[in-house]
């Protein structure tokens, strides 16, 4: 059961909230800038079947890089750990979410870790499917049984806002065509890819996906094992050593829980076998994480002696 002390929550936003004025919306998307920097929400979700929540949970957002750890998994399923990481790493970086240094640098175009660009675009292209449509389906299914939520969809507005914009994806995407690591339609990948990224969903069903993350992969409401326990732990791993872009070494020392972060503002967060947290706080720090958030996070944590280490 949720610790009463965690009724504090509205407390806690209160305490956080003038972070918000530090943090900047993102822009080199468009539709993502239209976001209210003042926003802060939080939702936990725990294994007894409670969920609280306080502020802005209930605002829309799209999950944007938090999709990564959800495509990891279905590519898991799909292709097995032999095959995708044959294609993707498994080492931390710290260079940008959207850098291209490293391709040119190490393992001839094998991205680091599916956690940054170049990584998820290659997850993606392995997601099994016979066309766009069959593949999103397939994702949204995923996300949709994890949330226990049959509406939530993808925005169009947001889609094309980032394929019209994606143009450094694109670089990323030629770059591993050209080396042998994808072996897709460029503009198709990134027609998924960006619908992926633009998949709605509130604080309330962020934290339930982190409880099934939590559970290893089990939903403890419906009692089905969403994904094998193996795949919900590599999951969780890169969550820990890559999540929060390059501040994940710092993040996994004042916080210590897999986390993933996304650029609408979004963070995916969940504590072992216990509870998944879902916070939104579209303020980003200059490293494209939640100001907020983070600082929220690091209070909870704190308080509750959530830290694995």
């Amino acid at each position: 059961m949720i610790n009463l002390q965690m009724n504090n929550l509205p407390t806690l936003l209160e305490q956080v909230q003038a972070y918000t004025n530090s943090g900047k919306v993102a822009t080199y998307i468009p539709a993502l800038a239209t976001a209210n920097p003042d926003d802060i929400g939080i939702a936990i979700y725990d294994k007894e079947q409670h969920c609280i929540s306080a502020g802005n949970a209930e605002v829309s957002f799209t999950l944007q890089s938090i999709s990564k750890v959800i495509t990891l998994a279905l590519a898991l399923m799909d292709r097995g750990q032999d095959y995708v990481f044959s294609k993707v790493g498994m080492e931390p970086t710290g260079d940008p979410f959207n850098s291209i240094i490293k391709l040119e640098t190490s393992n001839p175009s094998k991205p680091l870790n599916p956690m940054i660009n170049a990584g998820a675009l290659a997850v993606t292209s392995m997601i099994i499917g016979e066309s766009n449509e069959e593949k999103i389906a397939r994702i949204l299914r995923f996300v949709r049984t994890m949330c226990a939520n049959p509406s939530i969809h993808y925005s169009t507005e947001v889609a094309i806002s980032e394929l019209e914009t994606a143009h450094l994806n694109r670089a990323l995407c030629y770059y591993m065509k050209q080396n042998g690591i994808i072996d897709s339609d460029v503009e198709e990948l990134m027609d998924l890819y960006t619908k992926q990224c633009a998949i709605q969903v509130n604080c309330i069903d962020l934290a339930r996906i982190g409880l099934i993350f939590s559970m290893d992969g089990f939903d403890p409401y419906t009692k089905e094992q969403i994904m094998p326990p193996n795949i919900a732990k590599i999951c969780k791993t890169f969550m820990v050593t890559c999540g929060m872009y390059n501040a994940s070494g710092e993040f996994a020392i004042r916080v210590g829980i897999p986390a993933k972060s996304g650029v609408a503002g979004g963070i995916l967060a969940c504590v072992k076998d216990h509870a998944g947290i879902g916070i939104y706080g579209p303020a980003l720090d200059e490293k494209g994480n939640s100001v907020a958030g983070l600082k929220l996070l690091e209070l909870l944590a704190a308080q509750e002696d959530w830290s694995v280490f």
